[in-house]
């Protein structure tokens, strides 16, 4: 498996030189001064790639592989192929990077993309507290409900969550003061690191959502396969495979429909448009929230569609969850990588699955320097570390199985 690291370009807190001394080899990375919608250039990418794999004297080559993410406009989700200027923007973009690759040599050939309505990967605390020190992300739902309830005061929420729900929610908010209910908002509404929606005040978010009116997961989903059947062609003619994040979490928020949180939606999705360049983002994070979901099932179910992988665990509290160390939480790593090793003993080497250790718990240095909430340095070493570790270990134990 090839280890890939996330990457946010020159203002990154995180260096190039702190990826290569994490282990990693291969970048994860997006051109993010383009806003969503707006078409990539073939110069901006070749730029981002003499920016990456230009190799100072003496230090480890990095290498271009993943696209995280080309931001899919909600215009798309709402209107499908109709959304004709943005789906071709989209394919305009996916020509720049072609183009790019043709010039240099080099380039990513995976492109990773969520259909997430109106927001993308949500959380109510970016801070938690753990027992050792360090800190997580978190999302708490008693927190996101007065959110919902309380200050986004949204139409039709009240029916959306019972009576107990709705007395802790009332709880919370009154234990927020100004600043506290400030930060929420933004957390929620204006987006978080590498996410791929609009960042969002109260009034233009109430507007967003009112936009989906009448649309249930069953017309997204139609426009989700209308957009995927637009693009594929481009993306096969082009050398990409395209692989669908999952929902984060995977389950409606807002009453907005979730069209990629369980096996049976990925499916569907592939059922209804089989090319292999119509691939899976196998995010055990996102997907780990749902105890419905048997991520070694999937892994192994899916593996042929598997162009990238995000490796990280999570713990549920209820319906919160805060996100764990990498072995650890309700996701059965071990049995994930043993399902994805098997996949990548069956690939020819370029084709080997990349994957990335997800979101790190902010530790050591990292608590008293800024950081980009879930993309620190040391918590993602870590993560790699004990990634490496263990695929290290089942490689080993494949080959020889001896005590």
């Amino acid at each position: 498996m090839r280890q890939a690291w996330r990457w946010f370009g020159p203002d990154d807190p995180v260096t190039l030189d702190a990826v290569r001394q994490a282990g990693a080899t291969e970048i994860v990375t997006a051109l993010h001064q383009f806003a969503p919608g707006q078409a990539w250039t073939a110069a901006a990418a070749k730029a981002r790639l003499a920016e990456i794999e230009t190799t100072p004297p003496g230090r480890s080559a990095l290498k271009w592989t993943v696209v995280e993410s080309i931001p899919v406009p909600d215009r798309v989700k709402r209107e499908g192929a109709g959304a004709r200027d943005a789906v071709a923007a989209w394919i305009a973009s996916l020509e720049a990077l072609a183009q790019a690759r043709r010039e240099t040599g080099a380039g990513p050939r995976v492109i990773c993309y969520n259909f997430m309505p109106v927001v993308d990967w949500t959380r109510t605390d970016l801070d938690k507290p753990l027992p050792s020190g360090a800190t997580a992300l978190g999302f708490d739902a008693d927190r996101f409900a007065a959110f919902d309830l309380h200050i986004l005061k949204r139409k039709g929420a009240k029916a959306a969550y019972d009576a107990g729900q709705r007395a802790r929610a009332a709880a919370a908010h009154d234990a927020m003061d100004d600043a506290a209910r400030a930060r929420l908002t933004a957390t929620i509404a204006a987006g978080l690191p590498g996410a791929t929606t609009d960042a969002l005040d109260l009034d233009a978010f109430r507007e967003r959502l009112a936009a989906y009116a009448g649309l249930d997961a069953g017309a997204v989903r139609a426009n989700l396969i209308a957009f995927l059947k637009a693009v594929i062609p481009a993306a096969e003619a082009l050398g990409f495979t395209l692989t669908l994040h999952p929902d984060d979490p995977p389950r409606p928020l807002f009453g907005l429909p979730r069209v990629a949180s369980t096996a049976a939606d990925y499916a569907a999705i592939f059922d209804a448009v089989p090319s292999r360049a119509n691939g899976i983002c196998l995010c055990t994070g996102s997907l780990g929230v749902s105890a419905d979901n048997d991520l070694v099932a999937m892994a192994r179910d899916f593996a042929p569609r598997i162009g990238f992988a995000h490796l990280r665990s999570t713990k549920a509290e209820g319906a919160s969850f805060h996100e764990a160390a990498h072995l650890d939480g309700d996701v059965d790593m071990i049995g994930v990588l043993r399902a994805l090793i098997a996949e990548d003993r069956r690939r020819a080497p370029d084709a080997r699955i990349v994957f990335r250790p997800d979101h790190g718990h902010r530790m050591l240095d990292d608590l008293s320097r800024a950081a980009n909430p879930g993309y620190t340095a040391i918590g993602r070493l870590k993560g790699l570390a004990e990634l490496r570790g263990a695929i290290r270990a089942i490689e080993t134990m494949a080959r020889d199985p001896r005590p």
